[in-house]
């Protein structure tokens, strides 16, 4: 996945936030191996799976800088796990990345002068 220093390209990994417990019986709603994907800027989830809005809330914000390539030492390279944000709850996310997802930027920016066909469109053709 060498990157052409003219190219409009990049990759984001897709993945796949499940619940875990931590030992503890949990204050909220979580119910282990529960779990979500996230593929670009969507989140998918399969019937019946439910999450806190609290705990997507402290979610939110990573899942971002999970989705990029990161150094092997940096933290968020690392780090897997983010607890629910009640200090009394036992319910953690495990974040792990999968493959990597192609994207453009005339894709995926609001610009005008660099839009073309968003890619979800792109998908469904």
């Amino acid at each position: 996945m060498e990157k052409d220093e003219n190219s409009r390209d990049f990759w984001l990994y897709d993945l796949k936030v499940e619940t875990v417990l931590d030992g503890r019986t949990p204050v909220c709603r979580h119910i282990e191996g529960e779990s979500f994907r996230v593929e670009g800027e969507t989140l998918v989830f399969e019937p019946k799976t439910r999450v806190s809005m609290y705990a997507l809330a402290a979610l939110l914000p990573l899942l971002p800088a999970k989705q990029r390539m990161t150094d092997p030492n940096d933290w968020i390279s690392t780090d897997a796990e983010v607890a629910c944000p009640d200090p009394h709850c036992g319910g953690r996310f495990r974040i792990t990345r999968g493959d990597k997802r192609r994207f453009t930027h005339d894709a995926t920016t609001g610009l005008p002068d660099a839009r073309s066909a968003p890619y979800w469109q792109a998908d469904e053709e």
